[in-house]
């Protein structure tokens, strides 16, 4: 198995990928191409949330939807077998699963809740899987709050890499963020990065060699969901 770098990265990009992505699949993946080092981010993923709440009102965590770009799928399924429909084995997925949640929580799982301005503290994940239509790669994951909160006058969820290797984003469609459930009067805001916040190709692969270990680079070009209660 390849244990070289998977891309032409910086050092803490290499950490990342190697620490997040490459454990995602790293029971299965022998034959990953380098990618050309021209600029940020290598992989994007389509995410979908949904704002969960427990009967009497109080938030209780995110429901993640995370789906990965065809090429980045492509290139993870290598050496994995396929069943004769294209997909890949329940158990098999399983496994990558677990492993892929393990390795995220050294990052945080790249989330970031605060309620009125306290950042509020994430539980182990639960009911984690993944799923392979054929063609794309997406990872399914409730990320519960150590304590269920009643929502305050302002909360804000932001799922991002601060290094930018990973872009995360929501898809075009009218609601790529839900909370069914959430008591009556909530509003709902999900803001998207400014279009004059999009990486240019300035943001090459040099600018990011130039980081630090705690550089956020990756916040301006987040999104971000916000909610009131009353």
């Amino acid at each position: 198995m390849r244990t070289d770098s998977l891309f032409q990265t910086s050092k803490v990009d290499r950490v990342r990928i190697q620490s997040f992505l490459w454990v995602l699949f790293s029971a299965a993946i022998c034959l990953i191409k380098p990618v050309p080092a021209n600029a940020h981010p290598h992989v994007w993923i389509t995410m979908t949330e949904e704002i969960l709440f427990s009967e009497d009102g109080k938030m209780t965590g995110v429901a993640n939807t995370w789906s990965f770009d065809e090429g980045y799928s492509a290139y993870a399924v290598q050496g994995i077998p396929t069943q004769p429909n294209g997909t890949i084995a329940r158990e098999t997925l399983d496994v990558l699963a677990k492993s892929n949640t393990e390795a995220l929580d050294e990052f945080g799982y790249f989330t970031s809740i605060r309620m009125d301005g306290k950042k509020l503290s994430l539980a182990a994940p639960k009911d984690y899987w993944l799923d392979y239509d054929g063609h794309v790669m997406t990872y399914h994951m409730t990320l519960p709050l150590k304590e269920p909160m009643k929502p305050g006058k302002v909360t804000m969820v932001e799922i991002y890499d601060p290094t930018y290797f990973v872009s995360f984003a929501f898809p075009e469609s009218p609601n790529p963020v839900t909370m069914p459930t959430s008591p009556k009067g909530c509003s709902l805001t999900v803001a998207r990065p400014k279009q004059d916040a999009q990486p240019t190709q300035n943001l090459n692969e040099a600018f990011f060699n130039t980081l630090s270990a705690g550089s956020d680079v990756g916040a301006q070009f987040s999104s971000r969901i916000v909610f009131a209660c009353p």
